[in-house]
C-alpha cells in the first residue's frame, strides 16, 4: 500500500502535521489578543458609555451626569444595557474577523 489514506509518504504526513499545529498556534495567538482587547459600547449619543474586554468582562462603565435624574433610574438602566449590548456585539465582530478563518478550531 502506497501512502496513507492518500496523503503519500510519511513527509507529506508530516507536513500536514506541522501544518495543523502551526494553525492551532496561530488560532491560540489570535484569540489571546481577541481576549486582550479592549472594545467600547455606547448608547444615548455617549451619554453612557462602557469598555468590555474581547472576553466580555465589563472593564469600565462611564455615566454623563446629565442622564442621572433620580426620577428616572429605569431610563438610565436601559441606557446601560443598551451600552453593554452595542459593546458585546463589538467584541463579537472582533472574535469574527480575528478567528474567522480558523473555523471551529476555537
Amino acid at each position: 500500500m502506497k501512502g496513507f489514506g492518500g496523503f503519500g509518504g510519511g513527509n507529506n504526513m508530516q507536513a500536514l502535521m506541522r501544518q495543523a499545529q502551526k494553525m492551532q498556534e496561530d488560532a491560540m495567538r489570535a484569540q489571546k489578543e481577541v481576549e486582550e482587547s479592549v472594545v467600547e459600547g455606547s448608547a444615548s449619543g455617549g451619554m453612557v458609555t462602557v469598555k468590555l474586554s474581547g472576553a466580555k468582562n465589563l472593564l469600565e462603565v462611564k455615566i454623563n451626569p446629565a442622564v442621572v435624574d433620580p426620577d428616572d433610574v429605569e431610563m438610565l438602566e436601559d441606557l446601560i444595557v443598551a451600552a453593554v449590548n452595542d459593546a458585546s456585539g463589538k467584541a463579537d465582530d472582533l472574535k469574527a474577523q480575528k478567528l474567522g478563518a480558523f473555523g471551529g478550531m476555537m
